[in-house]
Protein backbone atom coordinates (compact mmCIF):
# COMPACT_ATOMS: atom_id res chain seq x y z
CA UNK A 1 0.00 0.00 0.00
CA UNK A 2 1.60 3.32 -0.99
CA UNK A 3 2.39 5.84 1.66
CA UNK A 4 -0.63 8.47 1.26
CA UNK A 5 0.05 11.95 3.39
CA UNK A 6 -2.55 13.60 4.83
CA UNK A 7 -2.40 17.21 4.85
CA UNK A 8 -3.94 18.83 7.70
CA UNK A 9 -5.90 22.19 6.70
CA UNK A 10 -6.68 24.48 9.84
CA UNK A 11 -9.54 26.97 9.53
CA UNK A 12 -9.24 30.08 10.57
CA UNK A 13 -12.11 32.03 12.34
CA UNK A 14 -12.50 35.72 11.70
CA UNK A 15 -14.60 37.54 15.12
CA UNK A 16 -14.73 41.12 15.02
CA UNK A 17 -16.24 43.62 17.67
CA UNK A 18 -17.67 46.95 16.69
CA UNK A 19 -17.26 49.21 19.19
CA UNK A 20 -18.28 52.56 16.57
CA UNK A 21 -20.91 54.11 18.22
CA UNK A 22 -19.30 54.09 22.14
CA UNK A 23 -15.99 54.46 21.19
CA UNK A 24 -14.12 57.26 23.01
CA UNK A 25 -17.23 58.29 24.82
CA UNK A 26 -17.69 55.46 27.84
CA UNK A 27 -15.58 52.35 26.42
CA UNK A 28 -11.90 52.29 26.03
CA UNK A 29 -11.33 50.41 23.23
CA UNK A 30 -7.62 49.87 23.95
CA UNK A 31 -8.78 48.51 27.74
CA UNK A 32 -10.85 46.28 26.23
CA UNK A 33 -8.48 44.60 24.11
CA UNK A 34 -6.28 43.89 27.25
CA UNK A 35 -8.76 42.86 29.01
CA UNK A 36 -9.33 40.23 25.92
CA UNK A 37 -6.05 39.41 25.81
CA UNK A 38 -5.72 38.70 29.67
CA UNK A 39 -9.19 36.66 30.28
CA UNK A 40 -9.63 34.31 27.00
CA UNK A 41 -8.46 30.93 27.98
CA UNK A 42 -6.92 28.37 25.61
CA UNK A 43 -6.81 25.04 26.38
CA UNK A 44 -8.11 26.04 29.99
CA UNK A 45 -5.72 28.23 30.47
CA UNK A 46 -5.89 31.81 31.14
CA UNK A 47 -3.65 34.35 28.66
CA UNK A 48 -2.04 31.01 27.12
CA UNK A 49 -2.95 32.66 23.96
CA UNK A 50 -0.28 31.49 21.66
CA UNK A 51 -0.30 31.98 17.95
CA UNK A 52 -3.16 30.49 17.80
CA UNK A 53 -5.75 33.24 19.32
CA UNK A 54 -4.36 36.90 17.57
CA UNK A 55 -6.00 40.02 18.78
CA UNK A 56 -5.76 42.80 17.18
CA UNK A 57 -7.40 46.79 17.46
CA UNK A 58 -8.50 48.98 14.10
CA UNK A 59 -9.82 52.19 15.44
CA UNK A 60 -13.20 51.34 17.17
CA UNK A 61 -12.97 47.47 16.14
CA UNK A 62 -11.51 44.68 17.89
CA UNK A 63 -10.93 41.89 15.29
CA UNK A 64 -10.12 38.36 16.76
CA UNK A 65 -8.19 36.06 14.25
CA UNK A 66 -8.15 32.19 15.41
CA UNK A 67 -6.73 29.14 14.07
CA UNK A 68 -8.49 26.65 16.61
CA UNK A 69 -12.02 25.99 17.34
CA UNK A 70 -13.18 29.26 18.76
CA UNK A 71 -16.63 30.38 20.01
CA UNK A 72 -18.23 33.23 19.20
CA UNK A 73 -20.40 32.95 22.37
CA UNK A 74 -17.25 33.15 24.69
CA UNK A 75 -16.86 36.22 23.05
CA UNK A 76 -20.33 37.80 23.78
CA UNK A 77 -19.74 36.28 27.30
CA UNK A 78 -16.57 38.14 27.92
CA UNK A 79 -17.66 41.53 26.55
CA UNK A 80 -20.71 41.27 28.54
CA UNK A 81 -18.38 40.82 31.52
CA UNK A 82 -15.99 43.70 30.39
CA UNK A 83 -19.57 46.21 30.08
CA UNK A 84 -20.29 44.98 33.79
CA UNK A 85 -16.70 45.18 35.00
CA UNK A 86 -16.53 48.91 33.88
CA UNK A 87 -20.08 49.21 35.30
CA UNK A 88 -21.90 50.86 31.72
CA UNK A 89 -23.94 47.37 30.96
CA UNK A 90 -26.67 49.46 32.04
CA UNK A 91 -26.22 51.60 28.75
CA UNK A 92 -24.68 49.17 26.55
CA UNK A 93 -26.04 45.63 25.04
CA UNK A 94 -23.95 43.29 22.62
CA UNK A 95 -26.07 42.72 19.37
CA UNK A 96 -24.92 39.85 16.64
CA UNK A 97 -25.03 42.06 13.02
CA UNK A 98 -23.63 38.96 11.28
CA UNK A 99 -22.60 35.81 11.42
CA UNK A 100 -18.97 36.30 12.59
CA UNK A 101 -19.89 40.43 14.39
CA UNK A 102 -21.09 41.66 17.53
CA UNK A 103 -21.55 45.36 17.56
CA UNK A 104 -22.28 47.44 21.04
CA UNK A 105 -25.24 49.47 20.74
CA UNK A 106 -26.76 52.09 23.35
CA UNK A 107 -30.14 50.82 24.62
CA UNK A 108 -32.69 52.56 23.01
CA UNK A 109 -34.65 54.24 26.32
CA UNK A 110 -36.46 57.21 24.83
CA UNK A 111 -38.63 54.79 22.44
CA UNK A 112 -40.05 53.00 25.27
CA UNK A 113 -40.89 55.90 27.32
CA UNK A 114 -42.72 57.40 24.37
CA UNK A 115 -44.69 54.26 24.06
CA UNK A 116 -46.18 54.54 27.85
Amino acid sequence: MPNVQKTVVKKSHKFVIDCTAPAGKIVDVAAFEKYLHDRIKVDNKVSNLGSNVVISKDKSKIIINTTIPFSKRYLKYLTKKFLKFKQIRDFLRVVATTKNTYELRYFNIGDSESQE
